[in-house]
């Protein structure tokens, strides 16, 4: 019998299955990875060499006012190690420069105060001045041009204030844009509604090469470099974090090509190859990334390329935060059947794209030829009725109900982490 503990929430969920039914266990190898230094000294030495860069405390030198752009509470990025070093070499370089935190929610909902103390601590979010973007707050955006792809770039104009516009983040696959990390700060960081919307239509989400581990080819992440550079984004310091969401990398100077490095680490250790079986298990990692099920579907995406037909999914996400998204709720739950939702959303125009859209769309895709079992909090258990997939309350009774649906004990791939793969 194999016993394997899956990330879930702030702790774990028990998985016991005969040894026989395992087809695989899918990994990243940052499970292995031993970094050789410790969390805070990657991060130090990385600001300190920077590539094709000068190091922040030189670029800060001239500025008056710079805004660093940071990820919201839907992400793991240490910021507690991270920011304070940031803060550090920007005054280095400059003693009296204005500096603004700003939270990239995209199109997420606020990040609440005690979030916010959560992710820096106490000191930085009492003494530092913090600005929370808001995507449906007009006054706070300025137009920036036209993307490539021909859609308005709205973004926060606090990229007009600064005279020295600075990133950080955490690297991972991503389901649509490739990677996150580097330009995803701008676009959909900080830009506004109607630019991500625009950014996440129909036709981009489905395009071929909009997935995870694709840059290159990726129609979603041209619009996202166009963004960052068009608003002079000098500097990143982007992490590679492993399960346990400490930093084993860390990348800085040049936006791109610090970036680019920081997804070539994560490439070797993410990439697996699909392994088929009749049920995939999988996780989003635990807390942050499981706080509700819109987040899920990039876990239940990395199983889709290892499901036989007639495949089981069975998500592992504690969902503390419910849906996640009224719209996204609503697409299913309002919904007569799956492909009369795919049909809708596969034939929305661009312009016309709706919030959540993107996340309801590749749930369709996946729900159109598979089931999905979600093992989830008891008070979230309606919600995923309505959304026309099924609950369980612990693990063995997701396994039982995919052996009803399926009509036997099927081969099973365990997935511990979803959104740390690239399977293929």
């Amino acid at each position: 019998m194999a016993h394997i503990d899956l990330p879930y929430g702030r702790a774990t969920l028990p998985l016991e299955l005969p040894e026989e039914r395992i087809t695989a266990v899918l990994r990243s190898r940052a499970d292995e990875y031993t970094p050789d230094a410790s969390e805070e000294a990657l991060v130090i030495n990385a600001l300190q060499n920077p590539i094709g860069s000068p190091t922040l405390s030189q670029l800060s030198k001239s500025a008056r006012h710079v805004v660093i752009i940071t990820s919201d509470h839907t992400r793991p990025v240490p910021s507690h190690i991270t920011m304070p070093l940031l803060l550090e070499a920007v005054r280095k370089g400059s003693e009296e420069t204005q500096i603004t935190i700003l939270i990239a929610t995209g199109l997420h909902r606020e990040t609440t105060r005690d979030e916010l103390r959560d992710r820096f601590g106490d000191d930085i979010v009492s003494n530092e001045h913090i600005v929370v973007h808001n995507a449906k707050d007009d006054s706070s955006l300025v137009l920036k041009g036209i993307l490539p792809s021909g859609g308005e770039l709205w973004l926060n104009r606090l990229v007009d204030e600064a005279d020295l516009l600075i990133a950080e983040g955490f690297i991972e696959p991503h389901f649509f844009a490739g990677f996150s990390g580097g330009r995803k700060a701008v676009l959909p960081g900080i830009a506004g509604a109607a630019t991500v919307l625009w950014n996440h239509n129909a036709g981009f989400i489905g395009d071929p090469n909009s997935r995870a581990g694709i840059l290159e080819s990726n129609i979603i992440n041209r619009d996202m470099l166009f963004a960052s550079r068009k608003v002079n984004l000098r500097f990143v310091l982007n992490v590679a974090i492993g399960p346990d969401k400490k930093i084993i990398g860390a990348f800085s100077g040049d936006p791109e090509k610090a970036h680019s490095s920081g997804c070539e680490f994560v490439k070797t250790l993410a990439k697996v190859p699909a392994a088929r079986s009749d049920v995939v298990i999988t996780t989003n990692g635990g807390y942050p990334l499981d706080q509700n099920i819109y987040q899920a579907v990039k876990s239940m995406s990395a199983a889709e390329p290892c499901l036989n037909d007639g495949g089981v999914v069975i998500a592992c996400s504690r969902c503390e935060d419910g849906h996640g998204g009224e719209t996204f709720y609503r697409d299913f739950s309002g919904a007569k059947d799956i492909e009369s939702l795919w049909e809708r959303i596969s034939n929305t125009p661009s312009e016309e794209t709706k919030p959540d859209q993107w996340q309801s769309q590749v749930l369709a895709r996946i729900m159109r030829r598979f089931k999905i079992i979600m093992v989830t909090d008891p008070s979230v258990a309606q919600l995923v009725s309505d959304m026309k997939m099924h609950y369980a309350k612990d693990l063995h009774d997701a396994l039982q109900l995919a052996e009803k649906l399926q009509g036997r004990k099927g081969s099973v791939t365990i997935i511990p982490d979803g959104v740390s793969v690239i399977v293929g």
